[in-house]
């Protein structure tokens, strides 16, 4: 249990120190800086990472069963956001989750698709390891981005007024870089490098989890949104709580423990993901709702990591 503190402590410290200092520079630099990282991170540096990081992954055993969990929380985060705002429809006098069909769609979004990339990625990192960092890659890049830009797009075309051609956004998921370098370091994991490579691809994937803590903060500082607070922390509970640990103890019952499982927990667990926003503001959802889902997310994730090291880190 100290070693779990331990981890989590370090945690912290990377969380809060890489997210403040993003903050305070997101406050001073131009805001053009952070949309050139993000487009540097894409596009290079977090592809070099999942590759450097999946040399050192063990990919034995069930890990196949990572997408299926993935798509598992999406439906059940979904499912539960619709069932809340079928039965407000019902009952007027609630007047909790949003009313407006942009707001319901952003709503919709925030409870299903996680940031489980720039959060999810440093988070398993650090509180289990590289060694299963595949089963983190697995969940991202063949649930959390095909959920996005696959159904997340038919959502947002449903509820949203947007012009934007949704087969341009599911391509987007195709080509993602993170799930085209998943394929190509699994293709090159055991092909034997030179020394200086091997550190200098280990310094890549580390900084990686550096940058983008940085470029969280540097995004975070750009919102300003607390109207929508209650339906927020509903969407947040489902996203967040109620999802992790429906399916954490379901997985417990199928026979998963120790490590695979607590990644599993820790990416279902992540806050919504930046994708929301990109998906509001091309389909005309409720940017501000949105906004307010990530900001509130992020906050959370502080306060929800010591419960999932609790009640799913015993074993690992």
């Amino acid at each position: 249990m100290s070693n779990s503190l331990t981890q989590l402590l370090t945690l912290y410290e990377w969380l809060i120190g890489g997210v403040l200092i993003g903050w305070i520079l997101g406050r001073k630099l131009p805001t053009i800086v952070p949309y050139y990282l993000g487009k540097i991170l894409y596009w290079v540096i977090v592809p070099i990472a999942i590759i450097a990081f999946l040399r050192k992954a063990d990919l034995s055993g069930s890990i196949w069963i990572a997408p299926l969990v993935a798509w598992a929380a999406i439906f059940l985060g979904a499912g539960l956001a619709w069932m809340g705002l079928h039965w407000q429809n019902r009952i007027p006098k609630l007047n909790i989750l949003p009313q407006s069909l942009p707001a319901q769609g952003s709503f919709l979004l925030a409870s299903m698709v996680g940031n489980t990339g720039y959060i999810g990625f440093p988070v398993s990192l650090a509180l289990v390891g590289p060694q299963y960092f595949g089963w983190a890659v697995f969940y991202d890049g063949l649930g959390t981005v095909i959920g996005a830009y696959g159904l997340g797009v038919a959502l947002a075309a449903r509820f949203g007024m947007g012009k934007q051609d949704p087969w341009q956004l599911v391509q987007v998921s195709l080509t993602n870089p993170a799930l085209m370098s998943m394929v190509i370091g699994l293709m090159v994991r055991n092909i034997p490098v030179a020394a200086p490579i091997e550190q200098g691809l280990k310094g890549i994937a580390w900084g990686s989890v550096a940058l983008t803590l940085v470029l969280m903060g540097m995004r975070l500082s750009q919102l300003n949104s607390w109207r929508y607070f209650q339906p927020a922390s509903v969407s947040l509970a489902i996203k967040m709580l109620i999802v992790p640990l429906v399916l954490g103890y379901g997985l417990m019952l199928l026979g998963l423990t120790g490590s695979p499982l607590l990644v599993l927990v820790l990416q279902m667990a992540t806050p919504p993901a930046f994708a929301t926003l990109v998906l509001a503001e091309a389909f005309n959802l409720d940017r501000e709702l949105a906004v307010t889902n990530l900001a509130m997310g992020s906050t959370l994730l502080l306060l929800t990591l010591p419960l999932w090291l609790f009640l799913f880190g015993q074993s690992t």
